[in-house]
């Protein structure tokens, strides 16, 4: 009878050790070989529909590389330096995507991109990791001063991109006087980043860390990373520069697939580039909102949006100005709309320093109700 048990222990132990060998290799083995499909199908000039399939799940598992590798070195950096970083990664992505756009003229599709990217991160990524995370623990909570901080500056970005609007359509000052005025404010917003940068993360650091929680750091299956800091770095940039190539072959196929199943550019540039281009960011968030590491989450969501708003789009801008053409700082009503609608939700939601899954309902509704809104423009 000993013998059979100890048998059964064995066959038990095995199963264990190949189920374990299995996690631990079916993902790296994945990532690789869509990476590798996605790449032979854009050189090889592979119908656009199925480049377009391989590429979106190639963005799928290069994100939750990139996820997984945030993680780890939010745990050496902490929370809020940790979410900066992919935020900052994420990011890099669409910059790479939208200089493109820039050089070829199409100005109206980087603006449609920037919006997606705004409402996107404020309510797609938000709310998915808001819902996410509440579904496990019941409230989450984080710095209520870095809430607030961060719902004023998405009041200084939509300020700053309405006043060009408003001056601009009510024909108050001429085109050139416009683009004039959009080089002034991008310098304006840049400085003001980097002026938040600086007071956040060096003068007034302690005063906006982050909020303890034992549970976000006794969880059972959590323990030390499995790579080193300087792995968990290196990885982190191999996966920005994967995410990088990734999301420019899918950006690739978008135009012709748009035209193909008669999507709108507006759709196509606020809703599909954006998403694409935040998929690092939905990974990484969800990821540690369920781990109860929401200021780290809300920081990789909300810190992603004012860094588009307040640096992405002025560099932008000032890209523009050095190749010869300015582009200006004017969006449409309708993603004035939007951007406005976003930020509202999202400071109400937030300012308080708790989160519950409702609440990410509420911003995953909006989200929705604004997708079939431009889907019909």
């Amino acid at each position: 009878m000993q013998g059979g048990d100890s048998s059964e222990f064995t066959l038990l132990h095995l199963i264990k050790r190949l189920v374990y060998s299995l996690k631990k290799w079916l993902s790296p083995a994945l990532l690789i070989i869509t990476f590798l499909l996605s790449a032979a199908g854009h050189f090889l000039g592979w119908n656009f529909t199925l480049q377009f399939i391989l590429s979106a799940i190639s963005v799928i598992f290069v994100a939750g590389f990139l996820g997984k590798a945030t993680e780890s070195v939010a745990h050496y950096a902490g929370q809020r330096l940790g979410g900066f970083l992919n935020a900052t990664f994420g990011n890099a992505a669409e910059l790479i995507i939208a200089i493109l756009l820039v050089k070829q003229g199409l100005y109206d599709m980087v603006k449609a991109s920037i919006t997606g990217s705004i409402i996107g991160n404020l309510l797609l990524v938000l709310g998915l990791s808001l819902f996410a995370g509440g579904l496990k623990f019941k409230i989450q909570k984080y710095n209520v001063t870095l809430a607030g901080l961060n719902g004023s500056l998405m009041i200084l970005g939509i300020i700053a991109l309405f006043i060009p609007a408003v001056f601009m359509n009510t024909h108050s000052i001429t085109e050139s006087d416009t683009k004039f005025l959009s080089l002034v404010v991008a310098g304006i917003l840049i400085v003001s980043y980097l002026a938040w940068l600086f007071f956040s993360m060096i003068t007034h650091k302690n005063y906006l860390a982050d909020v303890s929680d034992e549970s976000a750091q006794e969880l059972p299956h959590e323990h030390a990373p499995t790579w080193s800091k300087g792995r968990s770095v290196l990885y982190l940039i191999v996966a920005t520069v994967m995410v990088a190539f990734v999301s420019e072959w899918l950006v690739g196929v978008l135009e012709p697939v748009s035209h193909e199943y008669g999507l709108s550019e507006l759709f196509v540039g606020a809703f599909l580039v954006a998403i694409v281009g935040n998929a690092a960011e939905h990974s990484a968030a969800i990821m540690l909102a369920m781990k109860n590491k929401i200021g780290a989450a809300v920081e990789i969501a909300v810190g992603s949006s004012l860094q588009i708003a307040l640096f992405v789009a002025p560099v932008l801008v000032f890209i523009s100005f050095f190749m010869g053409n300015t582009m200006d700082i004017v969006f449409t009503t309708i993603e004035l709309v939007a951007i406005g609608v976003a930020v509202f939700i999202a400071k109400s939601i937030t300012q308080d320093g708790s989160t519950n899954w409702y609440e990410g309902l509420m911003l995953l509704a909006v989200y929705v109700i604004l997708g079939f809104s431009f889907y019909l423009v």
